[in-house]
């Protein structure tokens, strides 16, 4: 297919969604912003009751039993969508690696018989940053860990797939916002009560964030476009904090403290358990991402959209900092 045949893509066929993922952090932020927009959302959950009592919009998911890892359950789900959102994970993150890739193909499989465009959120887990300090689409994916070569893999398989199955991936930093629990802002940075701040980086080395509403609004902007590439791949570049300090100081700014102590994440015992398995190891293997500044090219979306969603700083830690109590 030319690239001129390739923008012959029509804007989605009808205002309907299958979020797999609407109880985690970027799958509730995107369900809220494409109600707000008009789109009829679904929801593929496994306690359709837990979730309703969580959900504090007056405006909610349309909540549907099932497990993505049950390839009967994402085709009945998705039938009559235009859009399958995939940013689900295996309960509890257990067996990942084992379980990520045939969730991803459930969905796959479920677009090529509806017709339905797949959304992945994706990461800089693919890339060698200490080679790659800007990222965009046409970047060598040479993954360096395990989760970076699953990752790899998911995107070649959403690659393959194309063209009777449309994709768009939507490359993001660090993860932080509203509801954003499994992250290292929550869980190090901010982590309650806020008596000290672990920075997992070091002063100088920069890092990309990505504040969850800003990418939410950015991805229903994307679906909604009527050109998109058949496999479109975008970066979103996010918050850069250009020397490793900068969302640090904006936390003391937002609480008031100005003395807020920061100390360095313990590395070294990470190393020395790692090992043994667990957590240790796995927060080894993204050591490099904080080792290394890593930022992303966002011409591509800029050239789509005319400009990138941007929450202020202190606006969007603020909003991050709420559900902690910090």
């Amino acid at each position: 297919m030319t690239e001129a045949a390739q923008h012959t893509q029509t804007a989605p066929a009808t205002k309907d969604i299958l979020i797999l993922g609407a109880t985690g952090g970027i799958g509730g932020a995107l369900a809220k912003v494409m109600l707000r927009r008009g789109w009829r959302v679904r929801a593929l959950v496994r306690n359709p009751d837990a979730a309703r009592r969580a959900w504090t919009d007056a405006a909610a998911p349309q909540w549907l039993q099932g497990d993505a890892m049950r390839r009967e359950d994402v085709m009945r789900a998705a039938q009559g969508c235009s859009v399958i959102f995939h940013g689900v994970n295996p309960p509890g993150y257990r067996d990942w690696g084992r379980l990520v890739l045939p969730m991803l193909d459930n969905s796959i499989a479920a677009a090529r018989a509806t017709g339905a465009r797949v959304v992945l959120p994706g990461t800089i887990y693919n890339f060698d940053v200490a080679r790659t300090p800007l990222i965009d689409a046409a970047t060598p994916q040479h993954a360096v860990g395990a989760k970076g070569v699953i990752r790899v893999e998911m995107e070649r398989r959403l690659d393959a797939a194309a063209p009777e199955v449309k994709s768009l991936i939507v490359r993001a930093g660090d993860f932080f916002g509203p509801g954003v629990s499994q992250s290292w802002f929550a869980q190090a940075l901010a982590k309650p009560p806020l008596t000290r701040m672990l920075n997992p980086g070091r002063p100088g080395i920069g890092h990309s964030w990505a504040y969850v509403p800003d990418l939410a609004e950015t991805m229903t902007r994307l679906i909604e476009m009527p050109d998109l590439l058949p496999a479109e791949r975008v970066q979103f570049e996010g918050i850069w904090d250009a020397d490793g300090t900068g969302m640090a100081q904006a936390i003391r700014r937002v609480v008031g403290k100005p003395a807020l102590p920061l100390k360095s994440f313990p590395w070294w015992l990470m190393r020395l358990l790692a090992p043994f398995g667990g957590f240790p190891r796995e927060v080894m293997e993204v050591r490099p991402l904080w080792r290394h500044p890593v930022r992303l090219d966002n011409r591509r979306l800029v050239a789509l959209l005319g400009a990138e969603p941007r929450t202020p700083l202190d606006t969007a830690v603020a909003a991050a900092l709420q559900p902690t109590g910090a």
